[in-house]
C-alpha cells in the first residue's frame, strides 16, 4: 500500500483546520488535511457567523484580537470577503443590576490594558439599536465587531489552502494513530498518511483522538440550534446578544433574522445528526418578542444545529500534546470558536513552523485537565 506523506497532518476540515492548513502551506510546509466527511459539514459551516471579541475569556483575548486583525483584511488572505461586516457587538443589559456587572467587567479589562469593550448607557443603546426595548438601561458595545457567512469562509479558506499547495482529502475518517521512528503514521479509510506532525482539530470527535495519546479530556458534545426568520424591514446593523438570558440576534442583508444563543440540540455524533428541542426555540422566539417588538409579526421559516465541542471550562484546547512529541491540539471552542479561526490557524502554523507563538496561549493547554 501506497504511503502518503507530509510535513504536518491536520485532522479536521473546519475553519480552524482549513486556517491551519493555509497558513502552514504559506509557510512553505505540506500538510495534508484530512475530514470524514466535508469541510465545514458541522460547526464551522452552521454557526450563527459572530465575529465578536466581545465578552471572551480572558485566555482567549490575545488569540480574539490577533484574528480579528486577519478578519478586517480577510479578503486579502483568502480572496472572498466571506460575507463579513463590522456593524459592532452589543451586549444588552436588561436591568440597572445586570449592567453593574457589565460595568465591573469592563473595568477589569482596562486595568489589563484591553479598551475595545466599552460601557454605554440607555441613549448609546438605543442609538445603536433603536429597535430594542425600552425597559434595557444599557449595555456593552465592541465597535470593531461583526458578522460572517461561516459557510462561505470554511469554503474560501479549504479552497485557497489548496491553491496555495496544502491536500485536502475529504470523504476520510482517521481510525488510528501511532508512532512509526521519527514520524507519525496516521492511519486512515483511504490508507496510512506519515508526517513528523500532526494537529488534532477534530472539533466534536477530537477526544478521542487526545485518548489515544493517553490525554482523556471531558469534552462534551453539544448541538447549539439556530433558527432563521421571515424577512423582515432592516432595523437593526448590530450584532446583540445577551448574557442573563440566551440570545444572539442579528439581520442578514435579505431581511432575515438568525437568532441564537446557546440552546442545545441532542446531538448523536456517529450519526451526523441531532434532533432539535423545539421548546428551547420557542423560549428563545419569545425573547425575541419581548426585546425586539419590531419581530412579533415575522415568521420562524427553519432551525437547524451544528456539531460541536465543549469544554468544562468553555475555553478551547490549543497548544502541543503533553504526552506527545509532534501533536498538537485545536478543538473544544465551546460555541465561540468561529472569530478565533484566522487567527489560531496563524499562531498554529507558526507554534509549528517555529517551536514558539508570539500570540499568548497560557492557560489553554490539554495539561489543565490532568493536573491532579
Amino acid at each position: 500500500m501506497t504511503v502518503r506523506t507530509a510535513d504536518v497532518v491536520v485532522i479536521g476540515g473546519g475553519i480552524h483546520g482549513c486556517s491551519t492548513a493555509l497558513h502552514l502551506a504559506l509557510r512553505g510546509l505540506k500538510p495534508i488535511l484530512v475530514e470524514k466527511d466535508y469541510a465545514g459539514r458541522h460547526a464551522s459551516g452552521v454557526n450563527a457567523g459572530g465575529v465578536r471579541q466581545l465578552a471572551r475569556h480572558v485566555a482567549e483575548i490575545p488569540l480574539s484580537i490577533s484574528s480579528m486583525a486577519i478578519w478586517e483584511h480577510i479578503e486579502d488572505l483568502v480572496g472572498d470577503d466571506c460575507g463579513f461586516d463590522s456593524h459592532g457587538t452589543v451586549l444588552v443589559a436588561e436591568s440597572e443590576e445586570e449592567l453593574a456587572g457589565f460595568r465591573a467587567r469592563v473595568d477589569e479589562l482596562r486595568l489589563r490594558g484591553f479598551t475595545y469593550e466599552e460601557l454605554i448607557d440607555r441613549a448609546e443603546l438605543k442609538r445603536l439599536v433603536p429597535a430594542v426595548s425600552d425597559h434595557c438601561p444599557g449595555g456593552v458595545v465592541s465597535r470593531r465587531d461583526g458578522a460572517a457567512d461561516p459557510f462561505r469562509t470554511t469554503q474560501a479558506f479549504r479552497r485557497r489552502a489548496i491553491e496555495k499547495g496544502a491536500e485536502v482529502i475529504e470523504g476520510v475518517r482517521v481510525t488510528s494513530l501511532s508512532r512509526a521512528g521519527t514520524v507519525w503514521r496516521v492511519e486512515t479509510s483511504d490508507g496510512p498518511i506519515e508526517a513528523p506532525k500532526v494537529v488534532n482539530a477534530a472539533g466534536a470527535w477530537a477526544d478521542r483522538i487526545a485518548a489515544q495519546l493517553g490525554e482523556p479530556v471531558p469534552l462534551e458534545v453539544i448541538a447549539p440550534m439556530l433558527m432563521v426568520s421571515s424577512r423582515v424591514p432592516p432595523f437593526i446593523q448590530p450584532v446583540v446578544i445577551l448574557r442573563g438570558r440566551k440570545l444572539s440576534f442579528k439581520q442578514l442583508a435579505n431581511g432575515t433574522v438568525v437568532i441564537g444563543g446557546g440552546h442545545l440540540a441532542t446531538p448523536f455524533r456517529d450519526e451526523n445528526r441531532t434532533v432539535l428541542d423545539w421548546s428551547k426555540l420557542t423560549t428563545s422566539a419569545r425573547t425575541v418578542w419581548e426585546l425586539f417588538p419590531v419581530m412579533r409579526e415575522a415568521t420562524i421559516v427553519r432551525g437547524w444545529a451544528g456539531i460541536e465541542a465543549r469544554m468544562p471550562d468553555d475555553i478551547p484546547v490549543i497548544g502541543p500534546s503533553s504526552t506527545s512529541e509532534g501533536i498538537y491540539h485545536q478543538f473544544g471552542f465551546s460555541a465561540h470558536g468561529f472569530q478565533l479561526g484566522p487567527g489560531t490557524g496563524a499562531m498554529m502554523a507558526e507554534l509549528i513552523a517555529t517551536g514558539a507563538s508570539n500570540v499568548p496561549i497560557d492557560g489553554l493547554g490539554i495539561a489543565r485537565f490532568s493536573r491532579g
